[in-house]
């Protein structure tokens, strides 16, 4: 018998079998026993929600659909809204009900900057302990392969969709887009006093400073080299871009401009993977926060890991996608045949999380914007 042969045909089965024994005494039924344990604290959160009657929620008015269908599955629980057109309305009440120790809400479902603000009053507890469902905390289900906290605790503020759009828009009979390949190109002295920019530290303009192949040094340059023109009011920059007074707008939300390429009118809008920088990523309403001394606390946490289950997930999606226009889900193994083709993350294209906690601040913005943006408007 050749070494070889030995190796080949005793060595190597025989490690092979003994690595399936280990398995099979040390590692299979510590992952076996997890699960049951795992299924048994569901069981009872389950119970103990039905028990508990009632869920109420301070989130967004899309929330409303979404839950209908928690309700469906769970009819023996009442949701309870308390709603608005975002946290604008919502987080003012929630702040004081909690300042004054009223703690009638058990989940926030809303923008993370409000979660933020939440955070810093103290006004949420960490959510890791709460997510029970195994698929729930399986990162490989979710974009990136992690569970999308934008906190810097990493446990606070779950961010279940990404919103992302250009924000960069021309009027198609003044603006050849292909000669627009770069940020940078839009230093162009062709472009020089034919640019107008929405006068808000938004997401795309955050997008811009924090980029590290653009920075501060591209809005120092683009706003007191190219003679930009600020405007508050998204409807004139609309107008101004369809009569072609201006070829180009930046950091402009696109709603208003959606509305009027349906109508026919010569504007176009880059699409997201149109610039070599990528696009900046955000979440709108579409995050998630269990909130301090919540009075139903079983109720919460089974709407929360039906909320980020792959079922949830579904429902979610679908209904926030007819409600903001775009939204896929972070959750990778549901179907995106609701999301607008041009709105799906795809390989290839740079992806800049605007949500994270370390992009939050504007006022670096809103500083370089005072030292370098015209105070006036036209």
């Amino acid at each position: 018998m050749t070494l070889g042969f030995f190796i080949s045909n005793v060595v190597r089965p025989l490690r092979f079998f003994l690595a399936v024994q280990i398995f099979l005494i040390f590692i299979a039924p510590a992952a076996f026993g997890a699960a049951a344990d795992s299924r048994a604290e569901w069981e009872k959160t389950v119970s103990a929600a039905k028990a508990e009657g009632r869920l109420t929620l301070y989130a967004a008015v899309a929330y409303e659909a979404i839950f209908s269908e928690f309700e469906k599955k769970y009819p023996e629980i009442k949701v309870v809204y308390v709603s608005g057109r975002g946290a604008p309305d919502i987080l003012p009440r929630l702040l004081s009900e909690q300042r004054a120790a009223k703690y009638l809400g058990d989940l926030f479902l809303a923008g993370p900057t409000a979660g933020f603000r939440l955070h810093e009053a103290g006004a949420l507890v960490p959510m890791r302990p709460a997510l029970i469902l195994p698929e729930v905390v399986d990162k490989s289900k979710w974009w990136e392969r992690k569970l999308p906290f934008v906190d810097k605790e990493d446990q606070y503020i779950f961010a279940m969709n990404g919103l992302f759009r250009v924000e960069a828009v021309y009027n198609n009979k003044l603006v050849d887009p292909k000669e627009l390949k770069s940020y940078w190109d839009l230093l162009n002295p062709k472009w020089k006093g034919k640019i107008v920019v929405y006068r808000q530290p938004l997401s795309q303009l955050k997008f811009y400073y924090h980029h590290p192949d653009l920075g501060p040094e591209f809005l120092k340059r683009l706003f007191s080299e190219m003679e930009v023109t600020p405007s508050g009011d998204m409807r004139q920059i609309a107008n101004w871009l369809a009569v072609g007074k201006f070829p180009l707008a930046i950091a402009s939300p696109v709603s208003d401009i959606m509305v009027a390429e349906k109508q026919g009118l010569p504007i176009g809008i880059f699409q997201p993977d149109h610039f070599k920088e990528g696009v900046n990523m955000t979440t709108a309403s579409g995050s998630a926060a269990l909130l301090k001394n919540a009075p139903h606390p079983n109720a919460a946490k089974l709407a929360l890991n039906w909320l980020l289950s792959r079922e949830g997930q579904i429902v979610f999606q679908k209904n926030y996608a007819i409600a903001a226009g775009a939204a896929d889900s972070r959750r990778v193994d549901i179907p995106k045949d609701d999301v607008r083709s041009e709105y799906r993350r795809r390989d290839g294209v740079k992806y800049l999380d605007m949500e994270r906690h370390e992009f939050v601040d504007p006022k670096p913005i809103t500083d370089l914007m005072k030292k370098f943006l015209p105070s006036r408007e036209k």
